[in-house]
């Protein structure tokens, strides 16, 4: 048996939703079926959490520096600088960094409409031949593109301040919405509208969008540039807490927050941050560097994903995914340890009615090895309905952690 108190986070991002007319009014954490968190939920601490101060928008990047223990208040810059960090990409105190997604647009008549905020999920090596293309085109001493995974890609100006205050919006805020209206706006919005409408033009006729439409799938026609943000700077989680850790994650944006909270960033072989992600790959993972470090925190695109497609059949199928290829799996694999605690919480709602995240209190649940033969007569599952009946609710959302790491 190995000693040392051992602390993992589960985290489905967007698991939390409202109620659903064709679920009998039942939200999607409600209907699906999760033995293994509904085991937690019923031994542990539940409650719910905001995770997205007052103020601030509904994104991955502010709710889960929240969840990291991160007061988006004083570090939150934008999200494509996280996302730099994690690809690599330096940037000095001056340039400016943009989330580029490869898109879809569809037309009617001269009217843009936003089909598809991930072109169809294309693939990272479709997606890694249209943006080098796209820099070849566009880029120069000022602009770079810099390829990513799947559909989420950078864009850096350099020496780029003046951008720092354009209004932006996510593509996925705006899915079967005409474009018009949300285009970026302010100082700055010259060079960005100008760089959109050039790889615009030369996007349609790429070979990897002729091959796309053969098969029938949707091209990446276009590219939306948000996010925007200068180089944080916080502390890392490792040095507050005096532990090593690591993240596991499919996206840029969660590595670039694992990265400035000084955990090693672990990358799992057919990790895709969609449906088909490899669940057992990342649960895998998570148990061998849990054995070696104090602290891993794994984190789980695909039930966010779905929610933008607004897709309920999936959205259940990825929440019990996650049930059953990550949280099961890590609570078995975690018996072998002799003191350790699991935290297990969606980021932010991804409602399906809404298409895109809301900024409502997700449900929680910290159980501690210490509390393995504790039960309780209550109902309880994990859902935002039963996480509101304990009475535990944290309103400082990047507070929480601080109480998982050294408890309540």
């Amino acid at each position: 048996m190995i000693l040392g108190r051992k602390y993992i986070v589960l985290l489905g991002d967007g698991m939390a939703d409202y109620p659903i007319a064709d679920l009998g009014g039942k939200t999607p954490l409600q209907a699906a079926q999760t033995p293994n968190l509904d085991w937690l939920a019923k031994r542990g601490k539940l409650g719910l959490v905001r995770t997205v101060p007052p103020g601030f928008p509904p994104g991955s990047d502010v709710a889960n520096l929240s969840i990291f223990g991160y007061d988006p208040a004083f570090c939150f810059t934008g999200r494509a600088p996280l996302e730099a960090a994690a690809m690599g990409v330096k940037l000095n105190p001056q340039d400016v960094a943009f989330r580029c997604n490869l898109i879809t647009l569809s037309f009617r008549g001269e009217r843009a409409f936003m089909e598809d905020f991930s072109a169809g999920h294309i693939s990272t090596e479709e997606a890694r031949e249209i943006i080098t293309d796209v820099g070849k085109s566009l880029s120069n001493r000022v602009f770079h593109f810099y390829p990513g995974v799947g559909y989420r890609h950078l864009f850096v100006w350099r020496n780029g301040e003046k951008s720092l205050k354009l209004k932006t919006t996510p593509p996925h805020d705006i899915t079967g919405q005409e474009i018009a209206g949300w285009f970026p706006a302010g100082e700055g919005e010259e060079e960005i509208l100008g760089l959109m409408k050039a790889a615009e033009k030369i996007l349609p006729d790429h070979p990897v969008n002729q091959a796309r439409r053969q098969s029938g799938k949707k091209p990446a026609n276009a590219i939306w540039l948000w996010g925007q943000g200068k180089a944080p700077a916080f502390l890392p989680l490792t040095q507050r807490f005096g532990i090593a850790g690591s993240i596991i994650s499919a996206v840029d944006l969660m590595k670039g927050i694992g990265f400035y909270a000084g955990l090693e960033i672990i990358n799992v072989p057919g990790a895709t941050g969609y449906l088909d992600t490899n669940y057992a790959g990342k649960a895998e993972y998570a148990l061998r560097e849990i054995a070696r470090k104090d602290f891993v925190y794994v984190h789980v695109e695909a039930p966010d994903e779905v929610s933008h497609n607004g897709n309920l059949a999936e959205k259940i199928q990825a929440i019990e995914d996650f049930d059953g290829k990550i949280v099961g799996p890590i609570l078995r694999g975690m018996k072998s340890f002799s003191d350790y605690r699991i935290m297990a919480l969606p980021d932010h709602p991804t409602p399906i009615s809404l298409k895109t995240h809301s900024s409502d209190p997700v449900p929680f649940v910290l159980w501690t090895s210490a509390d393995a033969r504790k039960t309780t007569t209550e109902d309880r599952s994990f859902d935002e309905i039963s996480a509101q009946k304990p009475g535990l609710f944290i309103e400082r959302g990047h507070e929480l952690m601080e109480k998982f790491i050294k408890g309540f």
